[in-house]
């Protein structure tokens, strides 16, 4: 028997993530560690990128997840930061789960809230795993758009002892928007927005960057304080000489070495990648420390891999059937698809 077709909206999801962030959070860890035993298939992802339009592209994330979840699917993102000009979202996407056993499509899902979700517990939980302060005061945010108010969700279920945010955005009304909403949602917290990147390394240990730089701009790191840890989500925005002088974790050497991220930048000006001291994986699995005792400065910088979308997907799926969100369809496929020919 065919299974129907779920479709899930932005709004199921919503409501299927809403409260979730420690068990995402998990869920993300253990994809992590799935991943780096061997039991996953993750081809590069493909980017379709416009020859007028340098800065906008279109991701294509296939992946595979096994152990016991099992599952199959294709994340297609986009990524189109002139959208901020016209007031719509700069990125969107699409996910499409299908089943291991037939092939057959068995749920299509909105995929921005899911990539963001995943994004945010991956980067709360390189917090968790490497940053030596377990209780920080104060967090840094380079970019305040969607992903780094995300990722302060999570952050902030991660370390209730925060009390302050500091925030820069090169669109300034965004870093103030970005301040009035977490004034708004949490009346304890201070959020102070600064003029420049610099002033945000300076004043915050714990730092979280997701902008849309498509080239280097940070390449001093001097200005940051001792034990800092940089949670390099946008992957661009630091320099290969700044990657060089920082103790290096990632998500995947062979995905974060490619599409010109700061690390591929910095495997490139020396000729290896012996810089890059392990993964992420390797430190929640105990097999290495945390940090480097000779570094000062460590940086996690994450590829962002299908599998984790898989992973969160999943739950997602389960809390969908369980709260009877979305729809089915039973009649996707054509119907010659439903007999044997």
């Amino acid at each position: 028997m065919i299974n129907p077709l779920r479709i899930l909206k932005g709004s199921d999801v919503t409501q299927a993530l809403a409260g979730r962030e420690h068990l995402i959070i998990d869920v993300v860890q253990r994809a992590y560690e799935v991943h780096a035993q061997g039991d996953s298939m993750l081809p590069h992802s493909v980017f379709l990128r416009f020859p007028n339009d340098p800065r906008s592209r279109i991701i294509a994330l296939p992946a595979y997840l096994g152990d016991s979840f099992d599952l199959a699917g294709i994340k297609w993102i986009a990524s189109f930061p002139s959208n901020h000009d016209q007031n719509i979202p700069r990125a969107s996407a699409v996910m499409i789960f299908n089943s291991v056993a037939t092939g057959l499509p068995e749920a299509v899902v909105e995929g921005s809230l899911i990539s963001a979700a995943r994004t945010a517990a991956s980067a709360a939980l390189g917090a968790r795993s490497m940053h030596a302060d377990t209780q920080p005061t104060t967090l840094g945010f380079i970019g305040c758009g969607l992903i780094n108010d995300e990722i302060a969700r999570f952050l902030l279920a991660t370390y209730p002892s925060v009390t302050t945010l500091v925030a820069y955005d090169s669109y300034e009304a965004q870093a103030r928007q970005f301040a009035k909403h977490w004034q708004q949602r949490n009346q304890s917290l201070t959020v102070q927005v600064v003029a420049d990147a610099s002033a945000v390394l300076r004043q915050a240990p714990l730092v979280s960057f997701a902008t849309t730089a498509i080239e280097p701009y940070i390449t001093d790191l001097t200005m940051c304080q001792p034990g800092s840890t940089l949670l390099h989500i946008s992957l661009r925005d630091l320099s290969a000489s700044a990657i060089l002088q920082c103790d290096n974790v990632v998500d995947d050497v062979e995905h974060v070495c490619r599409a010109q991220t700061s690390i591929h930048l910095a495997a490139e000006t020396v000729g290896q990648r012996d810089f890059i001291r392990c993964t992420l994986a390797d430190i929640t699995s105990g097999r290495l420390p945390a940090r480097r005792s000779d570094h000062g400065i460590s940086v996690f910088s994450p590829f962002g891999l299908g599998v984790l979308d898989l992973a969160v997907g999943q739950l997602v799926l389960q809390a969908a059937a369980a709260q009877n969100l979305g729809i089915t369809l039973d009649d996707f496929l054509p119907a010659n698809s439903m007999t044997k020919s």
